[in-house]
């Protein structure tokens, strides 16, 4: 019998519906690990976000900064109220400080359309809408939020930083991923009228030599929004600045059925954050209105990222999981247009993912 493997994982609740979200993470990864040869998870809860503040002072606790650099991976629900600011007026945003502190440049957004009835768009087929949107997490637009700013000042102005050094690590990511899917980049930017953006631009013409295999193309950014309603099964991995980024991945979602269904992960070279897209909703916190399935994809993004074939069975057995259970039209939560609480659709894609995995289906590829 092979030694047991621990993965420590981090798990950040927040706030609003994260702890609701998260609940359901936590019992897809206790339910899967008991199917899984030598692999334990040991979980660890630590407090951060608005809700932390308002007890302490501190969204983002150094004690939990801390605590963070010592797993092996973090799982985090949602963070932020708008009710909570800073005397400037900006929201708390600890999730954004995690990616800054952590050096989490490489923001991976994957969009999939797991049944044809959640997309907008007309005459869309399930799976065929399938890109990548990789957004840089550190730097770019973003860069400027925590700039001193007087709230009765004359002019507020916010810096766009693009560095080389940041640019090229972004491209090279980028690339990679496109290595293992269908080998396609677009570059997205508004090079046409920021000098940062045709800097960025020629970094990644530059980079784009050491990856011949990878076919590319560059869209600017508004165009970019134009063709991804168009055409969004042309797209296989786009790369974009942090602002174009966080926009593109909201309308990305709209796609494939809403928020609750966008996972996302911020990767660095040592750590790693994966969280649903979506924000806190304290509108709808403690209801059981929430989407759980956001936040399973993501697990299932840190099942494959932990890189054990274990755990990457399970990542692939909890995204089969998700699309057996939508193939049923009745397992709708609210924003899909059903009535499924939050803990019954958890509940369905945990009790799908044990099945696969105790038959032997889960030596499956997932769709």
């Amino acid at each position: 019998m092979s030694q047991e493997k621990v993965f420590r994982i981090a798990v950040l609740p927040g706030d609003g519906i994260g702890p609701e979200v998260i609940a359901e993470a936590v019992r897809t990864l206790k339910t899967v690990e008991r199917e899984l040869d030598g692999i334990a998870f040991k979980l660890q809860e630590y407090s951060v976000g608005a809700g932390t503040y308002l007890k302490c002072g501190n969204p983002l606790p150094p004690e939990t900064l801390e605590a963070c650099r010592q797993q092996d991976a973090i799982l985090l629900g949602a963070m932020g109220l708008p009710s909570v600011r800073w005397p400037n007026g900006l929201e708390m945003a600890p999730q954004v400080d995690l990616r800054e502190q952590l050096d989490l440049y490489c923001g991976l957004r994957p969009f999939h359309l797991y049944q044809a009835q959640l997309s907008p768009l007309k005459g869309m087929e399930r799976g065929r809408i399938d890109f990548l949107i990789v957004r840089e997490s550190t730097e770019g637009l973003f860069s400027g939020r925590l700039r001193p700013m007087e709230l009765d000042a004359a002019e507020a102005r916010d810096h766009m930083v693009i560095s080389r050094s940041g640019s090229e690590r972004l491209f090279r990511s980028a690339f990679r991923q496109a290595m293992g899917r269908r080998r396609r980049l677009t570059l997205v930017d508004k090079a046409n009228i920021l000098p940062s953006m045709a800097y960025f631009r020629g970094i990644f013409r530059e980079i784009s030599r050491e990856f011949p295999e990878v076919e590319t193309e560059a869209l600017y950014v508004d165009a970019a929004s134009l063709h991804l309603i168009e055409r969004p099964a042309d797209f296989d991995v786009l790369v974009t600045e942090n602002m174009f980024g966080d926009i593109l991945s909201d309308l990305a979602a709209g796609l494939v059925g809403g928020m609750g269904m966008a996972p996302s992960a911020d990767i660095g070279d040592d750590y790693a954050v994966f969280q649903p897209a979506h924000g806190s909703a304290p509108d709808i916190a403690g209801k059981g209105l929430a989407n759980p399935l956001a936040t399973l994809l993501s697990t299932a993004m840190m099942l494959d990222w932990l890189g054990h074939p274990e755990t990457r069975r399970a990542a692939a057995v909890v995204r089969t999981a998700v699309t057996e259970v939508l193939a049923a039209p009745r397992n709708r939560t609210a924003d899909l247009g059903g009535r499924l609480t939050t803990a019954e659709m958890g509940g369905l894609v945990a009790e799908a993912a044990a099945r696969m995995l105790s038959s032997g289906d889960g030596n499956r590829p997932a769709d």
